[in-house]
């Protein structure tokens, strides 16, 4: 929204400076994006005479001329036509930067004779694109500025032009009118009022108009009236000024009358030629397929349910954005009809964007303006049309009626104080709201009708807050809820993920934060992929399901990441992930991804593929980082999408799982594009118990003062037997004394069978048992030995190896 410091005086009286005006803007809400001050620019430019002028001997078009400036007699060469004795002229002296021809102007000798500065013309200056020869002035002191010459003769060209930035909520302040409001609400000027004198119609208007009962939603209210015997010449200069000024191009005094406006009070107007239009002026619903030529000379099709404003002869206005070539003024109109019209700004925005068409009048109509403001707009252009153009009025038709938008809202001066923090007064409260246009009857406040943002008490607040400056408000400790030391901030399980964020980070993995929407197909490999997880109305086809796992965000990030060139991965994450929509049905999850090999090449050969031990290191450190028991379970029988033969799952029981690691299976890799293998782990945090005891200090430190004793057992088993079986079996023979079991032997019979017999193999286990009430004596190791031997043959068939 641009405008000038003048304009906005003409609705402001103030004394305040730009500088003022422009830090209040921003304060208030209404940011400044930028101010072009032509006075800067031109700040160093002063008054001189020429005293002398004569034929410069060596060149037939340069003049050499004595300047009288406020420095003395300056000698100046000057090619311009009209350079001579006795005029009054602008003039740049050493050091002076000239914008027009971006120079920074110096001492120099031109064919032969010194130069001591420069006489300006005003395309050099910026001033205009007359460069037939330099400035003269009627009038004007020898070393006065020239600055101030042109703000008491043309103030138009040193006019400061204002940019600010309008939020949506805002839209009062599309208009030069509302801003004024704002600065005078916060005591910076006094806002002008303007009465607006109805103007008396001279005849019956012989334009009829009317709103079909399906359009009344969008087009509530349609007014206008007939002005005949107008002359449509240019608008006049300060007008002319206004509108440059800010951006646009003057066109004719009738299209600058509206365009002026729609700026000046946010009421977009339109006059159609009356003389092309044929018949009644009737507001309705477009069929569809219907074409419109637009003034800005691009044909439009309508769309079934758009808003258009038609005659006899068919759609002469797009309503509420743009009106029609055909009944479009020129400087042959005579008489016009002068239209202004409320709709609705949803319906606006829709056809709008449908047909992709940007003006003014969307642009605001979309945004919200002042339907109470319709039928005063368009008395107050009446009267400039009178006024500019001539003419005579006929009677106002009007369509519908004026929508009643009003409400109030109970003031509570309390809580701005509870809300924002500011101690304000209850009077400065309620005068901050009357400044803004609230009516206050007792403790309820009126919205003004252009005020659509204001939709409850907290508006309220807001609007006294903002007048009052949010800068004062000053920072306050919160006060404690509880005394002593406070409790932790974060929960036990933010804690959780916290640490194993950490620990993951520490092991060399990279983090990943994936989107929670994956494809169909990619969830359907983990499990998921039904409807009870299928977005309603999701982004794209490749975003379509809520994740089932987090697995499948991070092999998508790997495969992008070997699709260029990026072999060896460690990548983790931490996040939920989904079995359904509803509340509840998700739980959080802690994944790693280990792809290719354990480094680069090197001469030692050191670096290995990546195994399953690999990820079972890493889920056992995480595992231990976030409390998890010491003693646990690895069984068999994951989920289809790991390796059968090489994961297991990490349980304190048959069905209380912690996580899984292992390889995951070849048909998901080749699915998800992944080149070799990948080794992954899932642990499920929610399911590791929280420790019985709660606090900072750690337990203290058990040291056992009995000795260990580690026996070495050999087992002859069929070659299908897991270890991890014979393990489990082995540690089960007395939970209270055995501390470890690991295996340290494996050997495999060949084609004959060897000294094991085919099909068969043996396995060497060490058992390590640590007493906690006495030292152990023989009898009671070898019960514990034959307890282990008897436990290994029942789970597994396995016999002692002779």
């Amino acid at each position: 929204m641009k405008f000038t410091l003048s304009w906005l005086k003409d609705h402001l009286e103030t004394d305040a400076s730009l500088d003022e005006i422009a830090e209040t803007l921003t304060d208030l809400g209404l940011e400044v994006e930028e101010i072009i001050n032509p006075a800067a620019r031109l700040a160093d430019f002063t008054l001189g005479y020429v005293t002398h002028a004569e034929k410069h001997p060596d060149a037939d078009r340069l003049r050499v001329c004595k300047v009288a400036t406020d420095e003395g007699e300056l000698q100046i060469i000057c090619g311009a036509p009209n350079a001579r004795e006795g005029i009054t002229v602008v003039v740049a002296k050493p050091g002076v930067y000239v914008p027009g021809i971006d120079t920074t102007i110096g001492v120099g000798k031109i064919r032969g004779i010194e130069s001591f500065g420069m006489m300006a013309s005003e395309k050099e200056l910026e001033l205009s694109d007359e460069h037939d020869g330099i400035i003269e002035l009627p009038s004007g002191e020898v070393g006065d500025r020239f600055t101030d010459w042109l703000a008491e003769h043309d103030p138009a060209k040193v006019d400061p032009i204002i940019d600010i930035a309008i939020t949506p909520n805002r839209p009062d302040a599309l208009g030069v009118e509302g801003i004024a409001r704002d600065l005078a609400a916060r005591g910076l000027g006094t806002l002008k009022t303007r009465e607006i004198v109805p103007v008396p119609g001279d005849f019956p208007c012989p334009i009829a108009v009317s709103i079909d009962d399906d359009t009344l939603d969008g087009c509530p209210l349609f007014a206008g009236r007939v002005i005949r015997g107008v002359k449509n010449g240019p608008s006049p200069q300060w007008l002319q000024d206004l509108l440059r000024a800010i951006g646009l191009r003057p066109i004719s005094a009738l299209v600058d009358i509206t365009n002026f406006f729609t700026f000046n009070q946010n009421r977009p107007l339109h006059v159609f030629d009356a003389g092309l239009v044929t018949g009644a002026l009737r507001v309705h619903r477009a069929a569809g397929g219907e074409k419109i030529m637009a003034l800005d000379d691009k044909e439009y099709t309508l769309t079934a349910g758009m808003m258009v404003i038609s005659d006899d002869t068919g759609p002469e206005s797009i309503g509420g954005i743009m009106g029609g070539l055909a009944t479009g003024v020129t400087e042959d109109t005579v008489d016009v009809f002068l239209e202004s019209a409320f709709w609705d700004h949803v319906q606006i925005a829709l056809t709008g964007r449908a047909l992709k068409v940007n003006s003014d009048a969307r642009y605001r109509f979309e945004r919200g303006v002042d339907p109470e403001f319709t039928l005063p707009g368009l008395e107050h252009a009446t009267q400039m049309i009178l006024d500019l153009c001539g003419g005579e009025a006929s009677e106002v038709v009007v369509a519908g009626a004026v929508p009643d938008y009003s409400r109030a809202y109970k003031l509570d001066t309390e809580r701005v104080k509870s809300l924002v923090g500011m101690d304000i007064p209850e009077s400065e409260q309620r005068q901050t709201l009357t400044r803004l246009g609230f009516r206050l009857e007792g403790t309820m406040a009126h919205v003004p009708s252009w005020r659509p943002d204001v939709m409850g008490e907290a508006d309220l607040v807001e609007e006294v807050a903002r007048i009052a400056s949010l800068t004062k408000l000053k920072g306050r400790p919160l006060k404690r809820l509880t005394s002593g030391i406070p409790d932790p901030v974060m929960t036990p399980a933010q804690r959780r993920s916290q640490i194993a964020r950490r620990t993951c980070a520490a092991l060399g993995y990279n983090e990943c934060v994936t989107y929670s929407f994956i494809d169909q197909a990619s969830a359907a490999l983990f499990g998921g992929g039904t409807d009870a997880t299928r977005l309603e109305n999701p982004i794209s086809s490749e975003m379509s399901h809520m994740r089932p796992a987090l697995l499948p965000g991070l092999l998508q990030a790997a495969a992008r990441n070997q699709a260029r060139g990026f072999m060896d991965l460690a990548l983790f994450e931490v996040g939920p992930a989904f079995q359904g929509g509803e509340p509840g049905e998700q739980h959080n999850l802690i994944s790693g991804l280990l792809v290719g090999r354990t480094g680069p090449k090197d001469v030692h050969g050191t670096t290995r593929a990546v195994d399953v031990f690999d990820a079972k290191a890493d889920i056992e450190a995480v595992l231990n980082a976030i409390g998890a028991p010491a003693k646990v379970q690895i069984l068999r029988g994951a989920q289809g999408w790991w390796h059968p033969g090489r994961h297991g799952r990490i349980c304190l029981g048959p069905k209380k799982v912690m996580g899984i690691f292992g390889e995951l299976h070849p048909r998901v890799l080749e699915a998800m594009d992944i080149k070799g293998p990948a080794m992954a782990f899932t642990i499920w945090p929610d399911e590791v118990p929280m420790p019985r005891k709660s606090g900072a200090n750690r337990g203290a430190l058990e040291l056992r003062d009995l000795q260990a004793v580690e026996r070495d057992f050999a087992f002859v088993v069929d070659a299908d037997v897991e270890a991890l079986k014979l393990v489990n079996a082995a540690a089960g023979a007395d939970k209270a004394l055995i501390e470890n079991v690991r295996v340290f032997d494996e050997f495999i019979g060949g084609s004959g069978g060897g000294p094991v017999g085919e099909g068969k193999k043996s396995l060497a286990i060490t058992v390590r048992l640590q007493p906690t009430k006495k030292t152990l004596q023989e009898a009671d190791i070898e019960a514990v030995a034959a307890k282990i031997v008897e436990k290994v043959a029942k789970a597994t068939g396995g016999v002692l190896r002779s």
